[in-house]
């Protein structure tokens, strides 16, 4: 559907390097990174609204990397919307249509089903002014569905969207992606956001791709340690690789597998790591006792941080657990996971 070739844009101060993804068609694709990754300038290349330094892109089977922008059949939704404040919300909807003729029935159709997903029926006759941010962004999304364009890039659509709504949008999102025959491209910095929408991913940093494929296969096997923790892995060490033992600051942790390299990373997710009073005996081939150092409420959950010798490791736990543990800081307590939480990467 889209296929980018070693495409690089250089602009004052930033560029994009060596870029190459593949995208299937009617796929929701999320591209992830940190601020000032190139996450926008990676999409408005796409679009057409930034001039490439080299490199092809493809939709369709069709080489656009010349075409201007509105001959691409792409569209593209920013996080501040740029509504047509003097038009009613129909007005804005429709507006694409003056450039992309379509039948009267099957615009009148889809204007339907588009209101009916994105529930703004009732907001048709009110201008821009008076709509919340999230009302808006909906708003925004109708505007570019409505000329059917094959495909749909959308920038943090929902990071300017009160928290109460976000999860909202999301859904509406989903149905939506579900409901038409568009690809969509969503950029975020927010994995959680990514996790819930979409099935395949690419990892941007300072303008390169550093991994792309299954969300779920980066999720669980990031491949450098820039990645691994960008997905919030937070326990990553440095190692020396011993057969299918890593050995960190002196401690023995089994990997269950043979790793060829010597020296490496290795990286666990802290909610894969158990706390307990006493020796789990069980299957877990990883047990250590450490000395609990802190305790952060980050929300639902509490991250403790455990010392085990020079070594801090994170455990993410429920406020339950944490009751029925009875944790302090100064605690002694043991430490778990299983070999199968262990991932290794290279570098």
């Amino acid at each position: 559907m889209i296929q980018i070739k070693d495409l690089s844009v250089t602009l004052p101060g930033f560029s994009l390097s060596g870029v190459n993804l593949r995208i299937r068609k009617n796929d929701f694709f999320v591209l992830l990174g940190p601020s000032g990754a190139g996450k926008t300038v990676l999409l408005e290349a796409v679009a057409g609204l930034v001039k490439i330094s080299s490199g092809t892109i493809m939709v369709n089977n069709q080489d656009v990397t010349g075409c201007m922008p509105e001959k691409r059949g792409i569209a593209i939704v920013y996080q501040d919307c740029c509504l047509f404040p003097h038009l009613t919300v129909r007005k804005n909807i429709e507006y694409g249509l003056h450039y992309h003729k379509k039948d009267a029935e099957r615009s009148a159709a889809l204007f339907k089903m588009l209101v009916e997903k994105l529930d703004i029926a009732h907001l048709v006759d009110r201008k821009p002014g008076s709509l919340s941010g999230g009302e808006k962004q909906r708003v925004a999304i109708a505007r570019a569905l409505m000329i059917e364009p094959a495909v749909l890039l959308l920038d943090e659509p929902l990071s300017a969207i009160d928290p109460h709504f976000r999860g909202e949008l999301q859904r509406q999102l989903k149905r939506l992606h579900q409901s038409t025959k568009t690809t969509f491209v969503m950029v975020t910095h927010n994995f959680s956001e990514a996790l819930s929408l979409a099935t395949r991913a690419a990892i941007i940093n300072r303008g390169r791709i550093e991994q792309d494929g299954d969300l779920l296969d980066i999720f669980k096997k990031p491949c450098s340690k820039f990645v691994a923790d960008f997905v919030g892995m937070k326990n990553i060490f440095s190692s020396k690789f011993l057969g299918s033992r890593a050995l960190v600051n002196g401690i023995s942790i089994q990997t269950g597998q043979e790793s060829s390299s010597g020296h490496g990373y290795i990286a666990i997710r802290p909610e894969d790591i158990v706390l307990s009073r006493a020796h789990l005996d069980s299957s877990i081939r990883n047990c250590f006792r450490g000395t609990v150092e802190s305790i952060i409420d980050v929300g639902f959950n509490y991250d403790i941080h455990v010392k085990i010798g020079e070594t801090d490791f994170r455990s993410l736990i429920t406020r339950g657990a944490l009751i029925d543990l009875k944790i302090c800081e100064g605690d002694d307590i043991y430490l778990s996971f299983k070999a199968t939480a262990v991932h290794y990467f290279n570098g």
